[in-house]
C-alpha cells in the first residue's frame, strides 16, 4: 500500500544538542492529531494527519546520529559528514520534504501538544499565507520577542550593538521590535524568528529554499521578506506555542556566534541596501568591537572580575581578526 503524502514535513537541523533534540523529537511524538506515516502505508489508528521529520545532523561528536538510530528509527536521519551550516542544511532538509507545509524547527525547542494543529489550522483557513509561526517561550515560560518589521539602514547600528544598551528605548528599535502590538493576538507581521516557522510548500517552490550566503542568523528575516514580496502573508499565531531553549548549539563556539551573527548581518545589509552600505556597516561593527576590547581591556587591568574579562578580551580579538569578511 501506496504511505499518504504527509500534511507536514519537520526539518530541524542538529549540531551538538542530542538530549535537547531527543526532548523535541518527543515532543513531536506527543503532538495531538499527528502521526508519524506507518512502514506499511496503512493510515494511524489516532490521528488524522500525518507529518515526516527529517533530522540533518553537522557531523555532530556527541552521539545524537547513534541516539537517532536507536530510539527514533522512523525518522530521517541526513548525517552529514561536515558542519555545513544552518542555513544549508535546512536547504538538505527541505528538498527533501513531501508535505503540503514545510516546519524548520530547531533541535532545542519543545513543541506544545496543540502547536502543529494551530499553525496549520491557520494556513489551512487562509490559503494566502506563506509562512506561519508560533509563539515562544523561553525555558521559564515567559515569552520571547519573536515578531518583527522589516529593519531600516539606521536598524543595522541600534540593533544588537552597544547603541541599543545605551539607548534601549527608542523609536527605531519600538517600531521595529512592534512594541506597539500585543503578542496575544493573531496577526500579520513582516517576518519571525526562525526557531519555528511553517511555509507553505507551494510559496517555497515559488521563491526557493534559504539564501546559503547566511551561514546562520538572518536567514528567516530574507526568507519572509521574499515570500511577502512574492504577495504571501506571513502570520504570527500566538493559540500555537512552543518553549525555545535559545542558542544551545551556537553558544558552544562564543567567537564563532559573533562573527557568524555580523556577518550575516552584513550580507543582508548589503544585500538589501547595496555595497557601499554594507561596507559602512562592516566598519561600524569592527570599530564597535574594538571599543568593547578596549572596555573589557581596562576592567582587566583593574582587576574586575579577570576571568571574564579575560574571555570576552580573547572573543572580540578573534572576532577583529576575521574583519568580518
Amino acid at each position: 500500500m501506496k504511505t499518504p503524502a504527509p500534511d507536514l514535513s519537520i526539518v530541524i537541523v542538529n549540531w551538538n544538542v542530542k538530549d535537547l533534540l531527543r526532548k523535541c523529537l518527543l515532543s513531536l511524538m506527543e503532538a495531538r492529531g499527528w502521526s508519524l506515516p506507518r512502514p506499511d502505508g496503512t493510515p494511524p489508528v489516532e490521528a488524522n494527519r500525518l507529518m515526516e521529520v527529517w533530522v540533518v545532523d553537522n557531523a555532530s561528536s556527541d552521539g545524537s546520529q547513534d541516539m537517532l538510530r536507536e530510539e527514533f528509527p522512523d525518522i530521517g536521519l541526513v548525517a552529514s559528514p561536515e558542519n555545513l551550516g544552518f542555513t544549508r542544511a535546512n536547504n538538505v532538509g527541505i528538498e527533501r520534504c513531501t508535505g503540503r507545509y514545510i516546519m524548520l524547527l530547531n533541535p532545542d525547542t519543545e513543541v506544545a501538544p496543540d502547536a502543529l494543529s494551530a499553525l496549520v489550522d491557520t494556513m489551512d483557513q487562509s490559503p494566502d499565507v506563506g509562512i506561519a509561526g508560533p509563539r515562544i517561550l523561553d525555558s521559564d515560560g515567559d515569552v520571547q520577542p519573536s515578531r518583527r518589521r522589516f529593519p531600516t539602514y539606521g536598524t543595522a547600528f541600534l540593533e544588537s550593538t552597544v547603541l541599543q544598551q545605551w539607548f534601549p528605548r527608542n523609536r527605531t528599535l519600538a517600531r521595529y521590535y512592534m512594541w506597539d502590538r500585543p503578542d496575544d493576538a493573531i496577526q500579520d507581521v513582516d517576518w519571525l524568528e526562525g526557531a519555528c516557522l511553517v511555509a507553505r510548500s507551494e510559496a517555497v517552490r515559488e521563491v526557493g529554499g534559504l539564501d546559503e550566503r547566511f551561514f546562520m542568523y538572518s536567514e528567516e528575516l530574507d526568507w519572509c521578506q521574499r515570500i511577502k514580496e512574492a504577495g504571501w502573508r506571513v502570520v504570527y499565531v500566538p493559540t500555537a506555542q512552543i518553549v525555545h531553549h535559545g542558542g544551545k548549539s551556537s553558544e558552544q563556539v562564543a567567537a564563532s556566534k559573533h562573527v557568524h551573527f555580523q556577518r550575516s548581518k552584513i550580507a543582508y545589509y548589503t544585500k538589501r541596501f547595496g555595497n557601499f552600505k554594507g561596507a559602512v556597516l562592516r566598519w561600524f561593527l569592527l570599530a564597535m568591537y574594538a571599543w568593547m576590547l578596549g572596555v573589557e581591556a581596562v576592567k582587566w587591568l583593574v582587576g574586575h572580575r579577570r576571568p571574564l574579562r579575560a574571555a570576552r578580551i580573547a572573543t572580540y580579538r578573534q572576532v577583529l581578526a576575521t574583519r568580518l569578511r
